[in-house]
This record gives C-alpha cells, sequence and structure tokens, in this order.
C-alpha cells in the first residue's frame, strides 16, 4: 500500500500558505508526490524548501483565473510527474467580507469569482484526462460563508456556494471514473502557515476556541485530514458531498444575551 501511495501524485492550487500548505504537507506524510500550483512565487520556494525532506514536492507559479495559466501549470505537471491521481481546488481571493455592495466594484467582484470559482473550473477542464486514466479524485475547498454570512460579504459567498454546485454537477458528470467532493472550512487558524514575512504567533483567545462545540479553533490539519480520507480508497462510495468542518459553528443557535 505504502508503494501505491508513493506513486501517486496530487495538485494542490494555493499550496504555497494557510490551509493549502497544510494539505500539502499531510500528503507529502502520506507518501505521495505533490505539486503546488501557487502565484506566490516566494512562497512556493520556501515551502519547497521546507518540505524537501517530506518527499517529492514541485512549485509552479500560475494564475488560476487564466486559462493559459492554467494550461502551462498541467503541461509543466505532465513532464515532471507524468500523472495526476489527485486535484485539491485551495486556491482562494478574498476578502471574505467587508465592502458593501453598493460600492463593491465589478473589478472586484469578477476577480473573486475568477479565482475562488473560475479557477476551480478552468482546473477542473485540464484536469480530467489524467484523472480519468487514474481513476482519481477531486477535492473543492469552499468555506462556511457558502451557508451563511456575516454582512457585506457578496462576492465570497457568491463564489464559495458556486463552488459547492460545481462540485455536485462535476460529480455527475465526470463519474464513475473521476470522485468530486467538496470541504467547507470554518474559523480555521493559519497564522503560523504563512511565508515567513507574513508569519506570526496566534493570538487567539480563550473566548474564541470556548465559542466552537468542539472547543476550539481549528487548525490545517483539520482540513487536510479530511482531504486525505476523500481522496482514499476508503472514501470509494463518496461523491457529489459538501463536508462541513467548522467545530460545529454552522450547528450552533446563538442569541443576543
Amino acid at each position: 500500500m505504502q508503494d501505491e501511495e508513493k506513486e501517486r501524485v496530487a495538485l494542490v492550487t494555493g499550496g504555497a500558505q494557510g490551509i493549502g500548505k497544510g494539505i500539502v504537507r499531510h500528503l507529502l506524510m502520506q507518501g505521495m508526490r505533490v505539486a503546488v500550483g501557487d502565484r506566490d512565487d516566494e512562497a512556493c520556494r520556501e515551502l519547497c524548501k521546507e518540505y524537501a525532506g517530506f518527499g517529492e514536492v514541485a512549485a509552479f507559479s500560475v494564475d488560476v483565473g487564466e486559462e493559459t495559466s492554467v494550461a502551462a501549470l498541467f503541461d509543466g505537471m505532465r513532464k515532471r510527474f507524468g500523472r495526476l491521481d489527485v486535484l485539491v481546488n485551495n486556491a482562494g481571493h478574498g476578502p471574505a467580507h467587508g465592502t458593501p455592495v453598493e460600492e463593491l466594484s465589478l473589478e472586484a467582484w469578477n476577480r473573486i469569482l475568477s479565482t475562488n470559482l473560475t479557477g476551480a473550473f478552468l482546473c477542473c477542464k485540464h484536469a480530467v484526462e489524467g484523472l480519468r486514466q487514474t481513476r482519481g479524485a477531486i477535492v473543492n475547498i469552499a468555506s462556511t460563508r457558502a451557508l451563511q454570512s456575516e454582512p457585506h460579504g457578496e462576492a465570497y459567498a457568491a463564489s464559495k456556494g458556486g463552488l459547492v454546485a460545481l462540485t455536485h454537477a462535476l460529480a455527475n458528470s465526470l463519474g464513475p471514473d473521476i470522485r468530486v467532493n467538496c470541504i467547507s472550512p470554518g474559523w480555521i487558524d493559519v497564522d503560523e502557515w504563512q511565508k515567513r514575512c507574513h508569519r506570526k504567533t496566534p493570538s487567539l483567545r480563550p473566548e474564541d476556541h470556548a465559542q466552537h462545540p468542539a472547543g476550539r479553533v481549528g487548525q490545517p490539519e483539520d482540513i487536510a485530514e479530511m482531504v486525505a480520507f476523500l481522496v482514499s480508497p476508503g472514501a470509494g462510495f463518496i461523491t457529489a458531498q459538501n463536508f462541513v468542518v467548522d467545530g460545529g459553528m454552522t450547528r450552533k443557535m446563538i442569541y443576543v444575551a
């Protein structure tokens, strides 16, 4: 089984920092070979140096919202690895909220949707041929903001809600050869998972942890564990699903005292 894992290749977009970096590390530790697609070349260089001892990892510069860039990514991957077993569409652009809709520019709206939704579509489009050959799997990283909102988060919520819908559409179009699932993370602390110049010690308060039914704020490893399961043979009967990983927050009733 370990030898089989070493043959498998995963691509993680937005994998140089944050949740994506945690996913990359976990898949490497599982024995997979991992390609990272990211716009931040500095973060990519740091990741490859930091993770060199964990297994085979290579980084590719990509803007997932541009099809020529995505096509070049997959061409480079084919030359480097020769196969593709797993695609994790993690690349995302924010902010999650903050701009009133009447002040939200079309440029800002389009940039968020281009990265978060169109980017996932383009990567899936260019991954299909390789994933069909290996009967592989796709995992899209959405957000609990696809299901609930704070004020002034229209673009981000729409992009993540679209990603959930894209997941079940793709699962029906690409099955049974390719399974497609989605993870919607809640509050995941990524302060220690940034490139060095942005890295900082978490400043979480006891009340931040206590408001979660699980008793704590999430970590990138929590999402990485779910990704690893969804792309494993043990999840062979699971497709077209969205898994909320949020410490129970979206199921918690909150009343103002």
